[in-house]
């Protein structure tokens, strides 16, 4: 027999092993690991990609599993530097590289 589903929970989603396209042109895949803060003086917080909106900015969910749109300018994700270590890079600029390359 099978199970009804509960109806206070929702179905677990698997991630998709292809990219989205609008996520794609920014670098990004659902699930990647961001920062952000809307003001200059708070501090950052982590969150998780989900998609690209229509407006063009970022689809999240922060740690307290809140959805978000935060724009491009505001981002940043997690690359390994040059030693090995963590090392933040705005998503501005990593969208304009992935789009320089993408020319060639």
């Amino acid at each position: 027999m099978s199970q009804r589903p509960d109806p206070g929970r929702s179905p677990r989603r698997t991630l998709d092993p292809f990219p989205e396209p609008g996520l794609a042109a920014l670098g990004l895949r659902p699930g990647d690991r961001v920062r952000f803060r809307r003001r200059a003086d708070e501090r950052w917080k982590e969150a998780v990609v989900v998609r690209r909106e229509r407006d063009g900015s970022v689809g999240l969910r922060d740690a307290k599993g809140a959805a978000r749109a935060i724009t491009i300018e505001r981002l940043q994700v997690r690359t390994t530097g040059p030693r090995g270590g963590t090392v933040w890079e705005s998503l501005a600029e990593r969208a304009a590289r992935t789009e320089q390359l993408e020319l060639l």
